[in-house]
């Protein structure tokens, strides 16, 4: 079954609701008439309400129309991302080391957009201490407040302790930011490098400037080179 809705001539009912092509109301008239008009306009009538009692019909340029939805809808799928879960697992006793190089992570992918399942992995008698685990991940809460939020809070799953971190801005707007923050550290290392070569054609300057020293003769350059001595 076809989704385009009826224009022209395909529109069989005896009146429609007309719209004309600002929004304006014109009211209900026969169909020949809003044909007519259609013409006159050279403008399509469009079924655009066909369950509407009369049917709601509206005079438009149809192919701009057609060609205009096209382009949202494109400009929609390209904005559209999809929902990642990225998972940092961590054990109860992790050292202060492990436990910043996978903080890090954590912050870089909630800068990302993408969401973090956090797992704390308990073994032998850890099991019967979930205090542990319980405190280790509000500790990365904490520690991550500015980049996420906590969208599942801790909760046992066998062995394991669960808790879902949710990053505070979307997708796009995170590959935003990293793309500004990315151009940045461009331009900051162009400019140091900039610097650097400018201080050195400065430096250059000054010792081509800079008087050279007359080579003082010895008395071996007074005498002639034919002599034998």
């Amino acid at each position: 079954m076809s989704t385009e809705p009826r224009i022209n001539d395909r529109i069989r009912v005896p009146e429609v609701r007309l719209v004309g092509p600002a929004g304006e109301q014109v009211g209900v008239v026969r169909i020949d008439d809003a044909l007519r008009l259609a013409r006159e306009s050279e403008l399509d009538l469009v079924e655009v309400a066909p369950m509407a009692r009369p049917p709601v019909a509206k005079l438009m340029d149809y192919g701009k129309f057609k060609y205009e939805n096209a382009q949202k809808a494109r400009e929609s799928r390209r904005n559209q991302t999809n929902t990642v879960i990225k998972e940092m697992k961590l054990r109860p006793k992790i050292d202060s080391h492990d436990y910043a190089t996978k903080k890090g992570h954590v912050v870089r992918f909630l800068k990302a957009g993408d969401k973090v399942k956090i797992t704390i992995m308990f073994r032998g008698r850890e099991q019967s201490r979930p205090e542990l685990g319980f405190n280790l991940l509000k500790q990365l809460a904490d520690d991550v407040e500015e980049f996420g939020f906590i969208e599942s809070t801790p909760k046992q799953d066998g062995r394991n302790m669960l808790m879902v971190l949710g990053p505070h801005k979307k997708k796009t707007e995170a590959k935003v930011d990293v793309a500004a923050e990315r151009d940045a550290k461009m331009a900051a290392r162009k400019a140091d490098a900039d610097l650097e070569e400018t201080e050195r054609a400065s430096q250059r300057a000054e010792h081509q400037a800079q008087p050279k020293k007359k080579k003082r003769k010895g008395p071996a350059d007074n005498m002639d080179p034919d002599i034998d001595l």
